[in-house]
């Protein structure tokens, strides 16, 4: 009997665009972000992909302080890859978003592969009583670029070597995945190419069959054997999304910071919940969820060291 195709499920646990009077399910403190990463990775996810947040506003919080009060808890708890973002909230900049990677040296850290116009604006329809920080947060993004220059970009891939980190590289457009083949032909990093292709976020590539197919013939062209291939989709796209990749042979990453909805009108009650339904797209597509230490195996990651 051939054995099935183990997927790598990652889960975004809160991110830095959605904000607390979006959901209630979001998780927004300390507390609830360690507790909705503990729940997702027994849920079956392998990686956590992770920001931090004030306790009090709920704001992107991408200081180390914020992020001690989640990682050492989150390592304790669970055996699975730690993620750490350096793309933090498009309004900062690269030094203060690269802090948490360089201190904790995660086995895995995110990497955005270029800069772009990131549209938050269009979900101030759904939202027309957010107040405060939030509706600024949204409403700046008219005139926001997320830079992510190759400036920027070398800095984090210097600013992490020496603790072996590597890198979930995410792509938003097709140019992204040019970029990142600039930095593999100058050696600045080594396969195998976790590429997280995103669809469906304003200012990047749809979310459209075709232009999951374009990413994905693109980046299997430009990387070959060297490629390992994930996506996700943004907001109403995140599922159908994870069921085109996982069934063309990709894995996939789920979580309410990349989409707060269950079903049309529906909140997600938790990330395990989107975790969950990640497994049965996947085990209806004939593979199954990888374990945290078989992404390990197929990221080439260094080994594992407790985080204190």
């Amino acid at each position: 009997m051939a054995k099935r195709r183990p997927v790598i499920i990652t889960c975004a646990i809160t991110g830095a665009i959605h904000t607390p009077s979006m959901s209630p399910h979001l998780p927004v403190t300390s507390e609830a972000i360690v507790s909705s990463a503990v729940e997702a990775s027994q849920a079956g996810a392998a990686i956590l992909h992770l920001h931090a947040r004030d306790d009090e506003t709920g704001k992107p919080d991408q200081s180390v302080e914020g992020f001690e009060r989640i990682v050492p808890a989150i390592a304790r708890q669970t055996n699975a890859v730690l993620n750490l973002t350096t793309g933090g909230s498009p309004y900062m900049g690269v030094e203060e978003r690269v802090r948490p990677a360089a201190h904790f040296a995660p086995q895995l850290a995110s990497l955005n592969m270029g800069s772009m116009n990131m549209g938050l604006f269009p979900m101030l329809k759904r939202h027309e009583d957010i107040t405060g920080w939030e509706r600024d947060h949204l409403e700046g993004s008219r005139d926001l670029v997320f830079r992510n220059s190759y400036k920027d970009i070398t800095y984090v891939l210097e600013t992490c070597r020496e603790n072996g980190t590597r890198f979930e590289f995410e792509c938003y457009d097709t140019a992204h995945l040019y970029n990142l083949a600039h930095f593999a032909d100058q050696g600045a990093i080594e396969p195998p190419f976790f590429v997280q292709t995103v669809f469906g976020l304003l200012g990047g590539i749809g979310a459209h069959p075709d232009d999951i197919s374009h990413m994905r013939r693109t980046a299997v062209r430009l990387f070959g054997d060297d490629l390992v291939w994930s996506a996700l989709g943004a907001g109403a796209h995140q599922m159908r999304v994870a069921a085109m990749v996982a069934a063309s042979g990709g894995h996939v990453r789920v979580g309410l910071e990349d989409s707060l909805w269950s079903a049309p009108g529906t909140l997600a009650c938790s990330n395990a919940d989107q975790v969950r339904v990640a497994i049965s797209i996947i085990e209806g597509a004939g593979a199954r969820a990888a374990t945290p230490d078989e992404a390990r195996e197929i990221l080439m990651l260094r080994p594992l060291k407790e985080q204190t």
